[in-house]
C-alpha cells in the first residue's frame, strides 16, 4: 500500500508508478478537488488533507493508519492540514510520512527541498532548516531516498511501458500541448492549481 502527498503531476506520475510497480492501493493525497478526481481517474483512493490529518482518513480506505511506503511529492511549500491548511509548514508532508509510513518501510521524496529560500516564514527555515521527527524516522526504521530522479536509468523501460500501453501516463496526468503563445495562460492556470499538465509544443511536433 502507498501513499501519495501531493496530486500535481510529480504525484500523479508517483501513483501511476506504483500502481505500474504492482501496489495494492495506492492513495494521494491533495487540498485541490480538480486534482483529486485527476487521481481517482486511473484507479487511485485519495484523501482530502483540508479535513484533517491523512493517518485518520488512511485508516478509513484501509482498516489501519498507516500504509507500507510514502512519497513526498510536495516539497517546502507544504502547508498544514485541516484547519492549519492555509498556513505554510514546510516539514509538514515528511513528518506526517514518517507517522503513516509502517515499521521498516520506505519514503520516496522526489518533492523540492532547498538550500536557500528567502520567502520562508521563519530564518531556519530559509536555509533549507526545518524541524523534522528524524527520530521517529530512526524508530521505525524508515529508508528514506531522495533528490532529482536519474531519468536516464529510468527512460529506456518508461518509454517501452508507454509504447506498450502498460501505462498511460499521458492521461495520469492529465498532459495537455500548447502552443508557446499560450505558455503564459498556461503557467497562470498551472500556477491556480489546474489538474493538467502543460507541455509546450512550439514547432507543433505534438499532435493536438
Amino acid at each position: 500500500t502507498v501513499y501519495v502527498a501531493g496530486a500535481g503531476p510529480v504525484g500523479l506520475a508517483a501513483a501511476v508508478s506504483a500502481q505500474l510497480l504492482g501496489a495494492a492501493v495506492v492513495i494521494v493525497g491533495d487540498m485541490n478537488p480538480e486534482r483529486l478526481a485527476q487521481a481517482r481517474s486511473f484507479g487511485c483512493e485519495t484523501i482530502d488533507l483540508t479535513q484533517g490529518e491523512p493517518g485518520e482518513q488512511i485508516e478509513q480506505i484501509l482498516g489501519v493508519p498507516e500504509v507500507d511506503a510514502g512519497v513526498d511529492a510536495v516539497g517546502f511549500e507544504a502547508r498544514g492540514h485541516g484547519k492549519s491548511a492555509g498556513e505554510e509548514a514546510p516539514a509538514t508532508v515528511l513528518n506526517s510520512l514518517m507517522t503513516v509510513t509502517a515499521a521498516g518501510g520506505g519514503l520516496g521524496i522526489p518533492g523540492l527541498y532547498v538550500t536557500g529560500d528567502p520567502g520562508a516564514k521563519d530564518a531556519a527555515a530559509q536555509v533549507g532548516s526545518l524541524s523534522i521527527r528524524l527520530g521517529l524516522g530512526w524508530a521505525k526504521s524508515l529508508t528514506f531516498a531522495t533528490g532529482q530522479c536519474p531519468v536516464m536509468k529510468y527512460n529506456r523501460q518508461l518509454m517501452m511501458a508507454i509504447l506498450h500501453d502498460k501505462v498511460q501516463i499521458g492521461k495520469a496526468v492529465n498532459a495537455k500541448a500548447i502552443s508557446l503563445e499560450d505558455a503564459p495562460r498556461g503557467y497562470a492556470e498551472f500556477d491556480a492549481g489546474a489538474a493538467t499538465k502543460y507541455v509546450l509544443n512550439p514547432n507543433g511536433y505534438v499532435k493536438a
